[in-house]
């Protein structure tokens, strides 16, 4: 009698350790939802309030960026932030003055008014990078949402730096490795307007059975 019972007591145990409490529980639906809200809240911000993001929380949101998906963990791009006024105006000058033939306010503007700007370059060496380079992007957004500053994915700024005649200046800049590629910039910064979601296709999502 005494071996049954001491048998049903270590089950007990067992099964208490094994088993989730309704804490646990709860924490891990919170945090799916919290993940779910900012995949649902997250908008292309064009509108900034000049309040500067703290460096801890650009590197918080790194942190994040770089802890994305990539294939065989090459980690093939590299980042440069620019959350100096000073510097953004340069490469923006560097910009305009590399695409002579385009209006310059068309040119400096395509940066959005973000207060900082991440340059994502890829590994021309690795025939994926540039999905490496797109899922890195997708957590610095979702991140960033998580921690209440706003962003936006830019290509204009790739297009306008890689075109100019003066382009190597620009990258010098930015100073990425040899075989490095400038892909994809995105724009952060605290939202100065809150858009609404634009509707999206489900019908584009199929099931093949």
């Amino acid at each position: 009698m005494k071996k049954i019972l001491f048998l049903l007591i270590m089950a007990s145990i067992t099964m208490i350790g094994c088993t989730p409490t309704s804490t646990q529980q709860e924490q891990t639906e919170n945090t799916q939802n919290a993940v779910i809200d900012a995949i649902m809240a997250r908008r292309s911000i064009r509108q900034y309030h000049a309040t500067p993001v703290s460096r801890d929380t650009l590197m918080q949101i790194m942190e994040c960026g770089i802890n994305a998906a990539n294939g065989q963990n090459k980690q093939s791009w590299e980042v440069r932030i620019v959350d100096n006024s000073a510097t953004m105006a340069q490469i923006q000058d560097l910009m305009a003055a590399g695409n002579a033939e385009l209006d310059p306010a068309m040119v400096k503007g395509c940066m959005r008014g973000a207060p900082v700007m991440v340059f994502i370059a890829r590994d021309l060496n690795y025939d994926f990078s540039a999905y490496d380079c797109g899922l890195l992007a997708g957590n610095i957004l979702l991140s960033a949402q998580s921690m209440g500053v706003g962003s936006i994915v830019l290509g204009s700024p790739v297009r306008f730096i890689n075109d100019a005649v003066n382009s190597a200046d620009i990258l010098h800049i930015l100073g990425y490795s040899e075989n490095y590629e400038l892909c994809l910039c995105v724009g952060l910064g605290y939202a100065a307007e809150t858009p609404a979601a634009k509707p999206r296709d489900i019908n584009k999502v199929k099931f093949i059975d």
